[in-house]
């Protein structure tokens, strides 16, 4: 298809996704969230205004809601719906309590995903990885760890050599080019398909997006690894000696049917590249531009990993008693989580909060996360960046289990909150802890423009690193 064919078919979709928007504005389902306030304008055509100033100006939107409702809920405009946010202890508490037959965050991460358009139907309706993550994963990290160390090391000594003389490094680039190229495809490829009412996204992903091409890309490159180890179980058996014990063979142990196909369980694989590897990556990187502007971090951080280590060797034991590097990458998260809006959900039935607010079947709602964070009611100086807001006065432990990195509470939403939280938050928080650890031990590093943090970027409610900016690094010298 030629260009000014391909720019006539997205006028197009374009042009009949507006025309399906307004129809579906004055569908009587749209009166059920009257009663709960809105941000933007209400009426049809001016709230597809708001909508497209959602896009823009997400961040600020959320936060006005938050400023005149907070304890409350307000609804910000979507393309083709209106969001509902909730906020205060009493309400996200009520988000965290609901069961999934109410109020679902499977089937509300699928839609705005798009997985069923860009991996597949089959991940959200039959989510069999997640209980994977949550204990093979989880109790596998002391055994897995020396193998990410090393990978580590290597990852870092090839992208950036230690050198006596400082080099500038593009910081979220660098970052992002030890993660498979597949994550980036999803975010971007699931914002296009949404551009879309859902009769269009089919097309819009087949047309619009490359994910099936990386897809492609990633059936080549495991198909003879997957063939292999079935043919080592065929021969062997399940337990057959020198199995890896990794994802793969984890999910191959669990697969059945269908999901034993090789294109099937290499969707498994790129799933959770997506949902691991793509937030870890932004995670270090935010809290690399805190480091870089402020290289006074480093002498403390150093201390703490090197008593850990002394005591402990490089073990998961070490990494738990590195509390200032916890507190460190926590409070990273709470100035840049995810954005502005978390713990999302769609209702699968009418569902009630305990203040009376009302949520139709169908519509969406999510808790404040950004707002949350920069209260001055749950955090104390908030809009300062304390390392050691975690740590006791003494530095010799964390202010208690609820304030540990992985730990979930209605003030500390990044990972979400309660039995639906993260699930590969253990891992990560283990993975961004022997990062930080390398780097310290390795490195002295700044900005050039010394003590400035590069400006995070934001897409609607969504924030990511600055994506130009450079660190300098040079081996450490002390």
């Amino acid at each position: 298809m030629g260009e000014d064919q391909s720019s006539t078919l997205i006028y197009a979709l374009i042009a009949l996704a507006t025309v399906i928007y307004f129809a579906r504005l004055l569908k009587p389902g749209q009166s059920s969230l009257r009663g709960i306030p809105a941000i933007g304008p209400t009426a049809p055509i001016l709230s597809y205004y708001g909508a497209i100033q959602y896009l823009s100006r997400g961040r600020e939107m959320v936060q006005e809601g938050y400023d005149k409702y907070k304890g409350g809920a307000f609804k910000v405009p979507e393309l083709f719906r209106w969001h509902v946010v909730v906020t205060g202890h009493k309400l996200i508490e009520d988000l965290r309590k609901a069961s999934p037959d109410e109020l679902s965050f499977n089937e509300a991460s699928a839609e705005f995903l798009a997985v069923d358009f860009t991996l597949g139907p089959a991940i959200h309706q039959n989510t069999y990885h997640v209980p994977i993550v949550k204990n093979q994963l989880t109790r596998n990290i002391s055994t897995l760890l020396p193998e990410v160390k090393d990978e580590l090391q290597v990852a870092f000594n090839d992208l950036i050599p230690p050198t006596d003389e400082w080099i500038k490094v593009p910081a979220l680039n660098t970052v992002m080019q030890i993660i498979c190229r597949f994550t980036v495809g999803v975010m971007k490829g699931a914002f296009v398909i949404n551009m879309f009412p859902k009769l269009l996204r089919p097309l819009a992903a087949r047309l619009l997006t490359n994910v099936p091409t990386n897809i492609s890309r990633g059936v080549k490159h495991l198909e003879p690894i997957i063939r292999e180890r079935f043919r080592l179980m065929e021969e062997y058996g399940t337990d057959y000696d020198g199995k890896p014990n990794d994802m793969l063979s984890w999910f191959m142990d669990e697969a059945k049917g269908e999901e034993r196909s090789v294109r099937a369980l290499v969707l498994r694989i790129l799933t959770l590249n997506f949902a691991s590897i793509h937030t870890t990556s932004m995670s270090f990187t935010h809290a690399l531009y805190h480091l870089a502007a402020n290289p006074e971090y480093l002498a403390p951080l150093r201390e703490d990993v090197t008593r850990a280590i002394k005591q402990e060797g490089w073990t998961r034991d070490a990494l738990q008693k590195m509390l200032k590097v916890d507190s460190f990458l926590r409070e990273s998260h709470r100035h840049h989580g995810i954005g502005s809006l978390t713990m999302t959900r769609k209702a699968l039935k009418d569902f009630t909060f305990s203040d009376g607010t009302f949520i139709p079947k169908g519509a969406f709602v999510s808790a404040a996360e950004a707002p949350t964070h920069f209260d001055e009611a749950n955090y104390e100086n908030s809009e300062v960046f304390d390392p050691w807001r975690f740590v006791s006065n003494d530095g010799n432990n964390i202010e208690g289990v609820k304030n540990q990195m992985v730990s979930t509470s209605t003030d500390y939403v990044t990972f979400g909150h309660g039995r639906f939280a993260c699930p590969g938050r253990f891992f990560a928080a283990n993975e961004l802890k022997a990062m930080m650890a390398h780097l310290v031990l390795t490195y002295d590093i700044k900005m050039e423009n010394e003590g400035v943090i590069p400006e995070p970027v934001w897409y609607s409610i969504k924030v990511q690193p600055n994506p130009t900016a450079e660190v300098m690094f040079r081996r450490r010298q002390s």
